[in-house]
């Protein structure tokens, strides 16, 4: 039994241990990121929400607002008003679901779709660049931590969702 409440203190001293500095990493990165996507882009900045939206909506034609708020994990209210801002720019059409009229569907436009792509490809361009100045080793690093930083992705979607 003492081997177990030991092993448990040093997993707790570990976690201690790393968590702040991979939090800080993980959002330095994807802020880095977005500040390096803005350079390129044409046409009003789209941050981060409201690209996650644009390319929720692409990817799934008609999807309810409710529905894309959990997906994204904002508030109703957010998403919606982020829905209205970009429908009054042009780059999301809101319709009423047959089905339920107090129901908001999104749809991307074809102008929002293009965005969508270029940023995706500038964003695919912008990480094989910068994993090619990696070392193998730091490569090899990182790939080997992706299973691990899936899980705790997992473990963070179960705990929000209640799953």
């Amino acid at each position: 039994m003492e081997d177990s409440t030991a092993d448990s203190a040093a997993d707790g001293a570990e976690a201690a241990e790393l968590h702040d500095p991979l939090t800080g990493v993980l959002a330095g990165i994807q802020r880095l990121i977005r500040r390096r996507l803005r350079r390129g882009q044409t046409g009003p900045p789209l941050r981060g929400a409201a690209a996650d939206l644009l390319r929720l909506a692409a990817a799934r034609p008609g999807i309810r607002v409710s529905e894309a708020a959990r997906e994204l994990y904002l508030a109703g209210n957010s998403v919606s008003t982020l829905a209205g801002k970009l429908s009054q720019d042009g780059y999301l059409v809101r319709a009423s679901d047959p089905a339920d009229r107090r129901s908001a569907l999104l749809y991307a436009t074809p102008e929002a779709r293009t965005r969508i792509r270029e940023r995706d490809a500038r964003r695919s361009a912008l990480m094989h660049e910068q994993l090619a100045r990696l070392s193998e080793q730091d490569r090899a690093a990182l790939a080997a931590a992706l299973p691990a930083l899936r899980r705790l992705a997992e473990n963070l979607r179960t705990d929000v969702e209640g799953t």
